[in-house]
Protein backbone atom coordinates (compact mmCIF):
# COMPACT_ATOMS: atom_id res chain seq x y z
CA UNK A 1 0.00 0.00 0.00
CA UNK A 2 1.06 3.41 -0.83
CA UNK A 3 1.55 5.93 1.60
CA UNK A 4 1.58 8.89 -0.87
CA UNK A 5 -1.21 11.47 0.50
CA UNK A 6 -2.90 13.64 -1.83
CA UNK A 7 -5.52 15.95 -0.24
CA UNK A 8 -9.34 16.06 -2.68
CA UNK A 9 -8.88 17.18 -6.18
CA UNK A 10 -11.82 19.00 -6.03
CA UNK A 11 -11.53 20.01 -9.85
CA UNK A 12 -12.37 16.55 -10.76
CA UNK A 13 -15.40 15.82 -8.80
CA UNK A 14 -16.71 18.93 -10.85
CA UNK A 15 -15.21 17.38 -14.23
CA UNK A 16 -17.04 14.25 -13.24
CA UNK A 17 -20.66 16.47 -12.60
CA UNK A 18 -20.29 18.17 -15.88
CA UNK A 19 -19.61 15.00 -17.76
CA UNK A 20 -22.86 13.51 -16.17
CA UNK A 21 -24.81 16.15 -16.59
CA UNK A 22 -23.34 16.51 -20.83
CA UNK A 23 -24.43 12.87 -20.02
CA UNK A 24 -27.97 13.22 -20.07
CA UNK A 25 -27.98 16.33 -23.06
CA UNK A 26 -26.20 13.72 -25.34
CA UNK A 27 -29.06 10.55 -24.75
CA UNK A 28 -31.75 13.10 -25.06
CA UNK A 29 -30.10 13.81 -28.74
CA UNK A 30 -30.09 10.11 -29.13
CA UNK A 31 -33.52 9.69 -29.75
CA UNK A 32 -33.38 12.66 -32.38
CA UNK A 33 -30.77 11.40 -34.66
CA UNK A 34 -30.37 8.66 -36.58
CA UNK A 35 -27.96 6.57 -35.27
CA UNK A 36 -29.50 3.43 -33.23
CA UNK A 37 -31.30 4.02 -29.98
CA UNK A 38 -34.35 2.29 -27.68
CA UNK A 39 -36.49 4.83 -28.52
CA UNK A 40 -36.45 7.38 -31.83
CA UNK A 41 -38.37 10.52 -32.61
CA UNK A 42 -40.64 10.81 -35.48
CA UNK A 43 -38.33 13.67 -36.92
CA UNK A 44 -35.38 11.62 -36.09
CA UNK A 45 -32.00 12.62 -38.51
CA UNK A 46 -28.70 13.54 -39.17
CA UNK A 47 -28.92 16.95 -38.31
CA UNK A 48 -27.68 17.19 -34.90
CA UNK A 49 -25.27 13.96 -35.61
CA UNK A 50 -22.24 17.07 -35.73
CA UNK A 51 -23.19 18.46 -32.70
CA UNK A 52 -23.34 14.91 -30.79
CA UNK A 53 -19.23 14.34 -31.96
CA UNK A 54 -18.46 17.26 -30.02
CA UNK A 55 -18.37 15.04 -26.68
CA UNK A 56 -19.17 11.25 -28.27
CA UNK A 57 -15.50 10.52 -28.93
CA UNK A 58 -14.07 11.54 -25.49
CA UNK A 59 -16.99 11.80 -22.77
CA UNK A 60 -16.79 8.29 -21.18
CA UNK A 61 -12.86 8.18 -21.65
CA UNK A 62 -13.29 10.95 -19.58
CA UNK A 63 -15.13 9.35 -16.98
CA UNK A 64 -12.97 6.48 -16.75
CA UNK A 65 -10.18 8.64 -16.25
CA UNK A 66 -11.75 10.42 -13.56
CA UNK A 67 -13.03 7.11 -11.28
CA UNK A 68 -9.30 6.08 -12.36
CA UNK A 69 -7.72 8.84 -10.46
CA UNK A 70 -10.02 8.18 -7.50
CA UNK A 71 -9.44 4.72 -7.52
CA UNK A 72 -5.71 5.24 -7.44
CA UNK A 73 -6.28 7.51 -4.33
CA UNK A 74 -8.45 5.29 -2.68
CA UNK A 75 -5.77 2.38 -2.82
CA UNK A 76 -3.52 4.92 -1.47
CA UNK A 77 -4.88 4.18 2.12
CA UNK A 78 -6.31 0.48 1.74
CA UNK A 79 -5.36 -2.45 1.09
CA UNK A 80 -6.05 -3.52 -2.39
CA UNK A 81 -8.07 -6.49 -1.69
CA UNK A 82 -10.17 -4.49 0.87
CA UNK A 83 -10.34 -2.03 -2.09
CA UNK A 84 -12.18 -4.92 -4.11
CA UNK A 85 -13.97 -5.88 -1.61
CA UNK A 86 -15.66 -1.96 -0.93
CA UNK A 87 -16.10 -1.06 -4.39
CA UNK A 88 -17.84 -4.28 -5.63
CA UNK A 89 -20.07 -3.51 -2.81
CA UNK A 90 -20.73 -0.11 -3.92
CA UNK A 91 -21.17 -0.89 -7.79
CA UNK A 92 -22.46 -4.61 -8.38
CA UNK A 93 -25.62 -4.27 -5.74
CA UNK A 94 -26.44 -0.81 -8.18
CA UNK A 95 -25.56 -2.86 -11.40
CA UNK A 96 -28.18 -5.90 -9.91
CA UNK A 97 -30.52 -3.79 -9.03
CA UNK A 98 -30.80 -1.50 -11.68
CA UNK A 99 -30.76 -4.27 -14.10
CA UNK A 100 -33.91 -5.63 -12.11
CA UNK A 101 -35.98 -2.54 -11.85
CA UNK A 102 -34.29 0.45 -13.64
CA UNK A 103 -33.72 -1.09 -16.66
CA UNK A 104 -36.37 -2.96 -17.64
CA UNK A 105 -38.97 -0.25 -18.47
CA UNK A 106 -36.27 0.82 -21.16
CA UNK A 107 -36.30 -2.74 -23.03
CA UNK A 108 -40.20 -2.11 -22.38
CA UNK A 109 -40.55 0.67 -24.81
CA UNK A 110 -38.42 -0.21 -27.47
CA UNK A 111 -40.46 -3.74 -27.72
CA UNK A 112 -43.31 -1.91 -27.98
CA UNK A 113 -41.89 0.68 -30.75
CA UNK A 114 -39.84 -1.32 -32.80
CA UNK A 115 -41.59 -4.70 -32.61
CA UNK A 116 -44.94 -3.15 -31.57
CA UNK A 117 -45.12 -5.88 -28.76
CA UNK A 118 -48.98 -5.84 -27.16
CA UNK A 119 -48.20 -7.61 -24.19
CA UNK A 120 -48.65 -5.49 -20.80
CA UNK A 121 -45.32 -4.69 -18.41
CA UNK A 122 -45.89 -7.70 -16.28
CA UNK A 123 -46.48 -9.92 -19.45
CA UNK A 124 -42.96 -8.33 -20.45
CA UNK A 125 -41.30 -8.89 -17.02
CA UNK A 126 -41.59 -12.73 -17.31
CA UNK A 127 -40.33 -12.57 -20.55
CA UNK A 128 -37.47 -10.46 -19.55
CA UNK A 129 -36.35 -12.73 -16.14
CA UNK A 130 -36.84 -15.69 -18.29
CA UNK A 131 -34.34 -14.27 -20.68
CA UNK A 132 -36.02 -14.52 -23.77
CA UNK A 133 -34.44 -13.47 -26.87
CA UNK A 134 -37.41 -13.33 -29.70
CA UNK A 135 -37.73 -9.67 -29.83
CA UNK A 136 -35.71 -9.59 -33.10
CA UNK A 137 -35.54 -6.84 -35.63
CA UNK A 138 -31.94 -6.53 -37.18
CA UNK A 139 -30.62 -8.80 -34.50
CA UNK A 140 -32.53 -9.75 -31.65
CA UNK A 141 -32.60 -7.96 -28.00
CA UNK A 142 -30.85 -10.19 -25.61
CA UNK A 143 -32.98 -10.05 -21.91
CA UNK A 144 -31.98 -9.77 -19.21
CA UNK A 145 -29.61 -6.08 -20.20
CA UNK A 146 -27.86 -3.93 -18.24
CA UNK A 147 -28.66 -1.27 -20.78
CA UNK A 148 -26.29 1.72 -19.88
CA UNK A 149 -25.25 0.58 -16.45
CA UNK A 150 -22.50 -1.08 -18.83
CA UNK A 151 -20.78 1.82 -17.59
CA UNK A 152 -20.65 0.26 -14.14
CA UNK A 153 -19.88 -3.22 -14.99
CA UNK A 154 -16.88 -2.07 -16.81
CA UNK A 155 -16.13 0.32 -14.01
CA UNK A 156 -16.50 -3.14 -11.21
CA UNK A 157 -14.18 -4.95 -13.47
CA UNK A 158 -11.40 -2.59 -14.12
CA UNK A 159 -11.41 -1.72 -10.12
CA UNK A 160 -10.75 -6.02 -9.77
CA UNK A 161 -7.90 -5.64 -12.60
CA UNK A 162 -6.15 -2.46 -10.85
CA UNK A 163 -6.58 -3.62 -7.46
CA UNK A 164 -4.77 -7.18 -8.52
CA UNK A 165 -2.59 -5.42 -10.43
CA UNK A 166 -1.41 -3.27 -6.95
CA UNK A 167 -1.67 -6.41 -4.88
CA UNK A 168 0.99 -7.85 -7.76
CA UNK A 169 3.18 -4.97 -7.88
CA UNK A 170 3.18 -3.68 -4.09
CA UNK A 171 5.63 -0.75 -3.96
CA UNK A 172 6.39 -0.98 -7.44
CA UNK A 173 3.08 0.69 -8.68
CA UNK A 174 4.27 3.68 -7.18
CA UNK A 175 7.11 3.71 -9.04
CA UNK A 176 5.86 2.53 -12.17
CA UNK A 177 3.51 5.59 -12.03
CA UNK A 178 6.37 7.96 -11.23
CA UNK A 179 8.67 6.76 -13.88
CA UNK A 180 5.81 7.29 -16.13
CA UNK A 181 5.14 10.94 -14.50
CA UNK A 182 8.53 12.21 -15.25
CA UNK A 183 8.21 11.02 -18.95
CA UNK A 184 4.76 12.72 -19.55
CA UNK A 185 5.46 16.31 -19.71
CA UNK A 186 5.06 19.00 -22.68
CA UNK A 187 3.58 17.44 -25.57
CA UNK A 188 4.35 14.05 -24.45
CA UNK A 189 1.22 14.37 -22.43
CA UNK A 190 -1.00 14.86 -25.62
CA UNK A 191 0.95 12.81 -28.22
CA UNK A 192 1.91 9.82 -26.43
CA UNK A 193 -2.33 8.57 -25.00
CA UNK A 194 -3.47 9.86 -28.33
CA UNK A 195 -0.70 7.36 -30.36
CA UNK A 196 -1.68 4.56 -28.11
CA UNK A 197 -5.45 5.12 -28.56
CA UNK A 198 -5.09 5.92 -32.24
CA UNK A 199 -3.10 2.70 -32.82
CA UNK A 200 -5.93 0.81 -30.78
CA UNK A 201 -8.60 2.55 -32.71
CA UNK A 202 -6.88 1.45 -36.45
CA UNK A 203 -5.89 -2.35 -35.17
CA UNK A 204 -9.39 -2.90 -33.21
CA UNK A 205 -12.38 -0.82 -33.76
CA UNK A 206 -13.52 -2.12 -37.35
CA UNK A 207 -12.65 -6.00 -35.86
CA UNK A 208 -13.80 -5.35 -32.74
CA UNK A 209 -16.77 -3.01 -32.66
CA UNK A 210 -18.17 -2.09 -29.22
CA UNK A 211 -20.81 -4.58 -27.52
CA UNK A 212 -21.02 -2.89 -24.03
CA UNK A 213 -21.12 -7.28 -23.19
CA UNK A 214 -17.99 -7.00 -21.50
CA UNK A 215 -16.72 -10.49 -22.10
CA UNK A 216 -16.07 -10.05 -26.09
CA UNK A 217 -15.76 -5.80 -26.01
CA UNK A 218 -11.93 -5.85 -26.76
CA UNK A 219 -11.87 -2.30 -28.34
CA UNK A 220 -13.31 -0.75 -25.70
CA UNK A 221 -11.79 -2.10 -22.98
CA UNK A 222 -8.54 -0.87 -24.61
CA UNK A 223 -9.98 2.48 -24.87
CA UNK A 224 -11.65 2.95 -21.79
CA UNK A 225 -9.10 0.75 -19.47
CA UNK A 226 -5.73 2.67 -20.72
CA UNK A 227 -7.20 6.09 -19.40
CA UNK A 228 -8.68 4.22 -16.27
CA UNK A 229 -5.10 2.77 -15.69
CA UNK A 230 -3.40 5.99 -16.55
CA UNK A 231 -5.45 8.16 -13.83
CA UNK A 232 -4.71 5.35 -11.42
CA UNK A 233 -1.11 5.87 -11.91
CA UNK A 234 -0.98 10.01 -12.63
CA UNK A 235 -3.27 9.90 -8.84
CA UNK A 236 0.39 9.61 -7.65
CA UNK A 237 1.98 12.11 -9.46
CA UNK A 238 0.43 15.86 -7.97
CA UNK A 239 2.35 17.08 -10.34
CA UNK A 240 0.91 16.15 -13.24
CA UNK A 241 -1.96 18.06 -13.06
CA UNK A 242 -0.12 21.66 -13.17
CA UNK A 243 0.87 20.48 -16.52
CA UNK A 244 -2.17 19.59 -17.99
CA UNK A 245 -3.56 23.02 -16.82
CA UNK A 246 -0.52 24.81 -18.67
CA UNK A 247 -1.88 23.02 -21.81
CA UNK A 248 -5.45 23.90 -21.38
CA UNK A 249 -5.47 26.14 -24.51
CA UNK A 250 -3.77 24.15 -27.13
CA UNK A 251 -5.38 21.53 -26.06
CA UNK A 252 -8.67 23.12 -26.65
CA UNK A 253 -7.50 24.07 -30.05
CA UNK A 254 -6.18 20.57 -31.14
CA UNK A 255 -10.01 19.05 -29.57
CA UNK A 256 -11.62 22.17 -31.82
CA UNK A 257 -9.38 21.43 -35.30
CA UNK A 258 -9.94 17.70 -34.63
CA UNK A 259 -13.68 17.90 -34.54
CA UNK A 260 -13.40 19.86 -37.64
CA UNK A 261 -11.59 17.71 -39.38
CA UNK A 262 -13.74 14.51 -38.27
CA UNK A 263 -16.86 16.12 -39.65
CA UNK A 264 -14.75 16.82 -42.86
CA UNK A 265 -13.23 13.17 -43.16
CA UNK A 266 -16.86 11.09 -42.23
CA UNK A 267 -18.56 13.36 -45.38
CA UNK A 268 -15.46 12.74 -47.82
CA UNK A 269 -15.89 9.19 -46.54
CA UNK A 270 -19.21 8.86 -47.58
CA UNK A 271 -18.76 10.64 -51.59
CA UNK A 272 -15.62 8.40 -52.51
CA UNK A 273 -15.53 4.51 -53.47
CA UNK A 274 -14.12 2.34 -50.72
CA UNK A 275 -10.57 1.99 -52.53
CA UNK A 276 -6.95 2.18 -51.49
CA UNK A 277 -7.70 6.24 -50.78
CA UNK A 278 -10.81 5.31 -48.52
CA UNK A 279 -8.50 3.04 -46.69
CA UNK A 280 -5.78 5.57 -46.11
CA UNK A 281 -8.47 8.19 -45.16
CA UNK A 282 -9.70 5.82 -42.94
CA UNK A 283 -6.48 5.82 -40.87
CA UNK A 284 -6.42 9.35 -40.58
CA UNK A 285 -10.09 9.26 -39.41
CA UNK A 286 -8.90 6.90 -36.92
CA UNK A 287 -5.80 8.99 -35.96
CA UNK A 288 -7.95 12.30 -35.56
CA UNK A 289 -10.64 10.86 -33.52
CA UNK A 290 -7.95 9.48 -31.43
CA UNK A 291 -6.09 12.67 -30.89
CA UNK A 292 -9.19 14.92 -30.75
CA UNK A 293 -10.62 12.54 -27.74
CA UNK A 294 -7.35 12.86 -25.59
CA UNK A 295 -7.03 16.10 -25.98
CA UNK A 296 -10.54 16.90 -25.32
CA UNK A 297 -10.23 15.11 -21.98
CA UNK A 298 -6.84 17.07 -21.14
CA UNK A 299 -8.61 20.52 -21.73
CA UNK A 300 -11.69 19.36 -19.69
CA UNK A 301 -9.22 18.47 -16.94
CA UNK A 302 -6.74 21.55 -17.67
CA UNK A 303 -9.94 24.10 -17.36
CA UNK A 304 -11.41 22.76 -14.45
CA UNK A 305 -8.57 22.32 -12.61
CA UNK A 306 -7.65 26.23 -13.38
CA UNK A 307 -11.37 27.68 -12.56
CA UNK A 308 -13.47 24.98 -10.70
CA UNK A 309 -10.75 23.59 -7.69
CA UNK A 310 -12.69 24.67 -5.01
CA UNK A 311 -15.07 23.17 -2.41
CA UNK A 312 -18.35 24.42 -1.72
CA UNK A 313 -22.08 23.70 -1.16
CA UNK A 314 -22.98 22.44 -4.67
CA UNK A 315 -19.73 20.16 -4.80
CA UNK A 316 -20.66 18.51 -1.79
CA UNK A 317 -24.34 18.00 -2.92
CA UNK A 318 -23.64 17.33 -6.43
CA UNK A 319 -20.76 15.00 -6.14
CA UNK A 320 -22.83 12.25 -4.26
CA UNK A 321 -25.72 13.22 -6.21
CA UNK A 322 -24.08 11.67 -9.44
CA UNK A 323 -24.32 8.28 -9.18
CA UNK A 324 -27.87 7.50 -8.40
CA UNK A 325 -28.63 10.61 -11.59
CA UNK A 326 -26.75 8.22 -13.61
CA UNK A 327 -29.04 5.22 -12.89
CA UNK A 328 -31.79 7.09 -13.39
CA UNK A 329 -31.27 9.46 -15.95
CA UNK A 330 -31.72 6.88 -19.46
CA UNK A 331 -34.67 5.44 -18.21
CA UNK A 332 -36.62 8.80 -17.78
CA UNK A 333 -35.45 9.83 -21.07
CA UNK A 334 -37.01 6.67 -22.79
CA UNK A 335 -40.06 6.58 -20.90
CA UNK A 336 -40.68 10.36 -21.35
CA UNK A 337 -39.98 10.54 -25.07
CA UNK A 338 -42.27 7.16 -25.58
CA UNK A 339 -44.88 8.95 -23.59
CA UNK A 340 -44.65 12.41 -25.44
CA UNK A 341 -44.82 10.90 -28.56
CA UNK A 342 -48.11 10.41 -29.23
CA UNK A 343 -48.60 14.49 -28.17
CA UNK A 344 -46.97 15.18 -32.09
CA UNK A 345 -44.65 18.31 -30.15
CA UNK A 346 -42.35 20.77 -32.29
CA UNK A 347 -38.80 18.33 -31.86
CA UNK A 348 -37.16 21.21 -30.74
CA UNK A 349 -39.39 21.54 -27.78
CA UNK A 350 -40.01 17.97 -26.88
CA UNK A 351 -36.25 18.00 -26.80
CA UNK A 352 -36.27 20.80 -23.98
CA UNK A 353 -38.60 19.07 -22.36
CA UNK A 354 -37.36 16.40 -21.62
CA UNK A 355 -34.13 17.97 -20.95
CA UNK A 356 -36.18 19.63 -18.19
CA UNK A 357 -38.18 16.52 -17.03
CA UNK A 358 -35.47 14.43 -17.12
CA UNK A 359 -33.37 16.48 -14.52
CA UNK A 360 -36.14 17.25 -12.66
CA UNK A 361 -37.38 14.00 -11.81
CA UNK A 362 -33.70 12.60 -11.32
CA UNK A 363 -33.31 15.16 -8.31
CA UNK A 364 -36.36 14.58 -7.46
CA UNK A 365 -35.51 10.61 -7.14
CA UNK A 366 -31.82 11.53 -5.35
CA UNK A 367 -33.77 13.39 -2.91
CA UNK A 368 -35.79 10.55 -2.08
CA UNK A 369 -32.87 8.08 -2.15
CA UNK A 370 -30.81 9.99 0.14
CA UNK A 371 -33.27 10.38 2.88
CA UNK A 372 -34.27 6.45 2.86
CA UNK A 373 -31.71 4.31 4.56
CA UNK A 374 -32.87 1.08 2.47
CA UNK A 375 -32.21 2.67 -0.70
CA UNK A 376 -29.37 4.56 -0.59
CA UNK A 377 -26.75 0.99 -1.51
CA UNK A 378 -29.41 0.34 -4.02
CA UNK A 379 -28.13 3.44 -6.07
CA UNK A 380 -24.41 3.27 -5.63
CA UNK A 381 -24.53 5.78 -1.93
CA UNK A 382 -22.90 5.18 1.89
CA UNK A 383 -24.51 4.98 4.62
CA UNK A 384 -25.72 8.54 5.59
CA UNK A 385 -23.37 10.94 7.86
CA UNK A 386 -24.02 13.80 10.09
CA UNK A 387 -23.28 16.90 8.57
CA UNK A 388 -19.79 18.17 9.40
CA UNK A 389 -17.27 20.92 7.75
CA UNK A 390 -15.42 20.10 4.72
CA UNK A 391 -11.79 19.05 5.23
CA UNK A 392 -9.49 17.61 3.08
CA UNK A 393 -9.97 14.19 1.92
CA UNK A 394 -7.79 11.24 -0.23
CA UNK A 395 -10.20 10.65 -2.79
CA UNK A 396 -13.67 11.47 -4.85
CA UNK A 397 -16.02 8.04 -5.56
CA UNK A 398 -15.12 6.64 -8.38
CA UNK A 399 -18.54 5.46 -9.35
Amino acid sequence: MSTTHATRLFFLDWVRIIAFFVLILYHVGMVYVSWGWHVKSLAASDALEPVMMLSSPWRLSLLFLVSGVASGSMLARLEPLRFVRQRSRRLLVPLLFGMLVIVPPQSYCEVVEKVRYGGSYLDFMRLYLSAYHGFCQDGCLILPTWNHLWFVAYLWAYTVVLGLLTLALGARFDRLAHGLGRRLTGWRIVLLPAAALGLARILMEERFPQTHALVDDWYSHVNYLLPFLLGALMSRVPAFWPRVQALRWPCLALAAAGWALLMTGYAVAKAIPHDGTFKLLCLGIHSVYALLAWSAILAACGFARRHLDEDGPARRYLAPAVFPVYILHQTLIVVLAHALKPLHIQPGLEGMLLIVLTTVACFAGYEVVRRVAALRPLFGLGAAEPPKPAQPALAADPA
